[in-house]
Parts: structure tokens; sequence; C-alpha cells
């Protein structure tokens, strides 16, 4: 790699929040051409910091999604069927899959949510990882281009629907772990976006608050996930718009509430057992950071039922 890397990182910093330690880190790795994968829960800026990075470098990248339905004929490619039936079977008529396409073109190959593929697929990984090549049926010895490398990203296996990755896969790949970033930087995250999408400013001391309310969700006791950074830009978004809607301040409580309960709701998840609610939990959240907030009639929403967002309009 002849660019400068430490000259890469700095600038890289301009698109990518607060990570300086993780960009050294992928930038390191790519550099001594070794495979890496980003292990982290969603939100946290996987796929942002290896996309900057490769664009920086201007190299390809090829984007996989990893899934049940990933087989080995999608990540490898296949025979065009029609043109079979009239050249046969000749390397003119396979249709490269994002491996082989990365592989001859010495590209990157991106696989998010590598642990959600299945095994047999991921066998072909660690095969080009091990061989730097592979044997395609019909087709022959496929073998890497210099400067082909894998990176992944993964959630913790706790996740729906993440298995355990094989020993096979870590002892041929970097990885390196990604957790939240602190509030500083998530607020700055939550503000470029605000800009990004035209929205209007919002107040620092308000929009640290609704950073902290998200933050509040990964620790809650009835929570057994919380929401991602996401979760908040979504709060700020929806507040600005709600209070253009409603004809209100930005800061009128129940503005911003009932945009959290919108945002946030579906991002949380309870514990088994749980009696709560996602809006009673957020309700609660946001009423110890903003202040009690008057509801017409309605309690916290822990009854057991889920209550309509706070100041919600009645149909007619």
């Amino acid at each position: 790699m002849s660019t400068d890397s430490a000259g890469l990182v700095d600038r890289l910093l301009g698109q990518v929040v607060g990570r300086r330690r993780e960009l050294e880190l992928v930038v390191a790795a790519l550099a001594a051409d070794r495979h890496i994968v980003l292990e982290g829960p969603p939100g946290t800026g996987k796929s942002t910091l290896l996309r900057a990075v490769a664009h920086a470098l201007g190299i390809g990248f090829e984007f996989v999604e990893g899934n049940a339905e990933l087989t080995p004929a999608r990540l490898v490619g296949h025979f065009d069927p029609a043109r079979v039936l009239t050249d046969g079977y000749t390397p003119e008529v396979f249709v490269d899959g994002p491996l082989v396409t990365a592989m001859t073109d010495g590209a990157l190959l991106y696989v998010e949510e590598i642990n959600r593929i299945p095994e047999e697929t991921l066998n072909v990984l660690i095969t080009v990882m091990s061989e730097q090549e592979l044997h395609v049926p019909r087709l022959g010895k496929v073998a890497c281009a210099p400067g082909f490398r894998l990176v992944a990203a993964m959630n913790p296996f706790d996740a729906v629907g993440t298995a355990r990755i094989s020993s096979a896969v870590y002892d041929r790949m970097c990885r390196l772990s990604m957790t939240y970033q602190s509030a500083p930087d998530e607020v700055a995250i939550v503000q470029r976006e605000i800009a990004a999408q035209g929205a209007a400013e919002v107040e620092p001391e308000w929009l640290g608050k609704v950073v902290e309310l998200v933050r509040r969700t990964r620790d809650h006791a009835d929570l057994r996930v919380g929401s991602s950074v996401r979760g908040a830009i979504d709060t700020a978004l929806v507040t600005a718009s709600l209070s253009s809607l409603r004809g209100q301040p930005i800061t009128q409580p129940s503005i911003g509430l009932d945009a959290a309960i919108v945002a946030l709701s579906g991002r949380v998840r309870l514990r088994e057992g749980s009696q709560r609610t996602p809006e009673g939990i957020i309700t609660e959240l946001w009423e110890e950071l903003f202040g009690r907030v008057a509801a017409d009639g309605e309690g916290s929403g822990d009854e057991g039922k889920a209550g309509a967002p706070t100041g919600a309009i009645s149909s007619p």
C-alpha cells in the first residue's frame, strides 16, 4: 500500500467520528495484506468504517449481505443456463459472483454479518483464505489476484439468527472488537446526520439528553438489547418534524417523548419474563432526563398494555 497510512487515517477521521484506534488497526491489517473481521453490536459503525477505508484506498469493494440464503453458488457464481444449452460449459458463459469478482480484481470482499451465513458457504471462504485459490467445477482454478482480502462484520453471537464462528475462520483472520462510542462522539454523529438531512439545528443540551436516553437503554435492567445511535438520530429528526407538524417548540416535552417512543420502541428488546413494555421504559427514561410529561389520563404504559404515545391525535 503506497498511500501514507498516517495521513490516510487523518483524512478518514473527517468521515468516521471518533474511531482513530479502529481506523489505524484496519488500515494496518489491510496494509499487511491480512483478512479482518469487525465484531460488535449493531450501530457501532462497522460498515461505515470499512466502506470509508476502501473508498479512501481507491480499491475495489464487493459487498455481500450475510444471511441464510447465501449459498456457495450465489457467492461464487454460476453458469448461465440458457447459454450453456447453446455454448456448453465454457468460461464465457460463467457469471461471476462477488467472491470470484473480488478474487480476480484483487479487491476487498466485504461480507456483512458473516455469522449468519450457512456453514457450507463459510467453508468456501475458508478455502480461499487458506489456498488463495478456488476450484470451480467445469470452470477450473480461480486464483486470487494481489490485493484480494476478505473483510467482514458480525454481530455478537447472542443476536437473533447468528451462529458461532468456527476457530478455522478466526485462525485465518484478524479480529477487531468494536463497542459503542463515547457520548460526545455519539452527539457528534447525530449532529452530522441532522445537518446531512437538512433539518434545523437543535439545542446541544437537549440533544445531549436524547443521546443519554439512548445510551441508558443499553444498560436497563428490563432490556436485553438497547438502541444504537441510530435511535438517537431518528428521535432527533422525528422530533423536529413533529414540532413543525404540531406547531410547538422542539423542547415541548410531549413532542420529544412521542418521537422517542416511535423511534426507539421497535429497537429495544425486553428481557424474557419482563412485565414492562417498551413504551413504558422509554417514558420512564425520558422523564428521568427531561422531567415529568403531562398525559391526558394515561399512565406510563407499564400495566401490561402498550399505551398510545403521549399527545397522540385522536381519531374524529
